[in-house]
């Protein structure tokens, strides 16, 4: 609807302002990298000459420790049980993985973290076959908050060594919760007395024990694995060697990303320092903000791409890989693209059988709610996500009410009678770049905590008002252009 040489100022104008940022970001993270190495003890990377390396994204150091430990190989070990399974015995592959998962399971986590995970799954399996939709939701909220109980903490954390172990067990059971919930009410919905041999309890330690997605997901529903495991997409040997050493590829650039931000943006130790975060120019808190989501995104193209490449080498087909974030700009398209495996569960098990848009605004606002809360809970429950969790909610209410506002006949008529067609697009872009402002900010609670939130509300929007921020809603406008135009291109293919 655009000219090209619109939308392309548009795109330079947002890979200027990416650049620009950015290298304030790498200004501020020179001149005070003596301060933060005393305050956060910053590592020497050896992939980049030496240079500083920023430790304090914990979920970033924590897997990369753990696959360097363990977790790389034991992901190499089902690649080739799998391989020679489906070679060898094709029929008894899902039994064998199974195998190798708990085998898996017990080389990382010990006996007791699989007498955990036993634990779990047993109970809500057999909670399951009651076929009562509240019992099993009952069982598994239980199940989740025990791990959050100070008794339980502590019983745990006697039977490892380090608290690197511990916290591998957390996380776990954390992810296997979703799975087991899956599991628990699809087996409730089932009316066909010959399918149940599709929910046996072999069949969820086939799901449960899967290893490639054990401990940290992406997520996958039950009725998805079980059609794709009985009936897997087979390729050739060829075809696996080609997917292998691409997949590859994408993963070692990801991950050498990932690791040169950390070297030369020290965006997490800043957002540590309340003094110095408080202290620097806006330009570079811009930066800071899209360093710190953009780190989040790339990261997690590692962490889920290695077991979607698992996955796709098994014959499944894996949730997409999250959407980049600098093309997001609404908050269902986020939620909607960024943990598709996520947001399916949610969907699928919260949104929908809570009601939905089935029974009007009402009903609408409590689904989304409880849909956000159940988020919430399952993070965690801390303070800070329950405000990035409204915060959202919130986020999405108004958008759909403006959604719907702008739907109707009447105000689509005017539209269409004073605005042309490239006239509407840039109102569009407009809207949506107050949209992505709120969205990025109510996502840098989740990313840094209240405070972080409280400081960037307080600089750009309250003592920033009206030159800064007018400046933010301008850049995010261009953002917004580029991110509707790649929307569109991604529907359309």
């Amino acid at each position: 609807m655009l000219p090209r040489w619109e939308l392309s100022l548009y795109l330079l104008a947002s890979l200027g302002f990416h650049f620009c940022s950015f290298y304030e970001v790498y200004k501020v993270s020179r001149e005070h990298e003596e301060e933060l190495d005393q305050e956060f003890e910053l590592e020497t990377n050896a992939l980049f000459g030496g240079l500083k390396k920023d430790p304090t994204d914990f979920e970033w150091s924590f897997w990369m420790e753990w696959g360097k430990q363990r977790l790389l190989w034991l992901f190499l070990g089902h690649m080739t049980v799998s391989q020679l399974a489906m070679m060898l015995v094709r029929k008894h592959r899902p039994w064998i993985l199974m195998a190798y998962g708990m085998w898996a399971c017990w080389h990382g986590l010990g006996a007791p973290g699989v007498a955990m995970v036993f634990l779990h799954t047993i109970i809500a399996f057999c909670v399951a076959q009651f076929r009562s939709l509240l019992l099993s939701w009952l069982c598994s909220l239980l199940l989740l908050s025990t791990l959050r109980l100070q008794g339980v903490e502590e019983l745990k954390r006697r039977w490892y060594p380090t608290e690197n172990e511990y916290y591998l067990l957390q996380f776990t059971l954390t992810v296997r919760c979703l799975f087991y919930t899956s599991f628990s009410l699809e087996l409730c919905w089932q009316e066909q007395p010959s399918t149940r041999s599709s929910y046996s309890f072999p069949w969820i330690l086939a799901y449960i024990f899967y290893y490639p997605v054990f401990h940290n997901g992406p997520i996958l529903i039950y009725p998805e694995f079980i059609k794709q495991m009985q009936q897997p997409e087979l390729c050739s040997v060829k075809d696996s060697l080609r997917m292998l050493v691409r997949g590859l590829g994408r993963l070692l650039c990801w991950w050498g990303l990932a690791e040169l931000m950390l070297s030369f943006m020290y965006m997490h130790a800043i957002f540590s320092s309340t003094t110095l975060l408080g202290a620097v120019s806006c330009w570079t808190l811009g930066g800071l903000a899209l360093a710190q989501v953009l780190f989040f995104y790339v990261k997690y193209l590692v962490l889920f791409g290695i077991p979607a490449l698992l996955m796709r080498l098994d014959g499944l087909k894996p949730p997409p890989l999250p959407r980049c974030v600098s093309t997001m700009f609404s908050f269902t398209g986020m939620w909607r693209h960024f943990d598709v495996g996520l947001h399916n569960f949610l969907i699928r098990y919260v949104y929908i059988p809570l009601g939905g848009s089935k029974h009007g605004c009402l009903g609408t606002l409590f689904s989304t709610a409880m849909t956000f809360a159940f988020v919430s809970y399952w993070h965690g429950s801390y303070d800070y996500l329950w405000c990035w969790a409204a915060l959202n909610w919130l986020g999405v209410t108004v958008e759909n009410g403006v959604r719907r506002l702008v739907e109707t006949p009447c105000i689509q008529e005017r539209l269409a009678r004073y605005l042309s067609p490239p006239a509407r697009r840039r109102l569009h872009a407009a809207l949506a770049s107050c949209s992505t402002s709120m969205l990025i900010l109510f996502n840098l609670v989740f990313l840094g905590g209240n405070q972080v939130g409280k400081t960037y509300w307080d600089r750009l929007f309250i003592q920033g008002w009206p030159w800064v921020t007018l400046s933010v809603l301008a850049f995010l406008y261009c953002y917004s252009h580029v991110g509707i135009a790649w929307a569109q291109t991604y529907t359309a293919d």
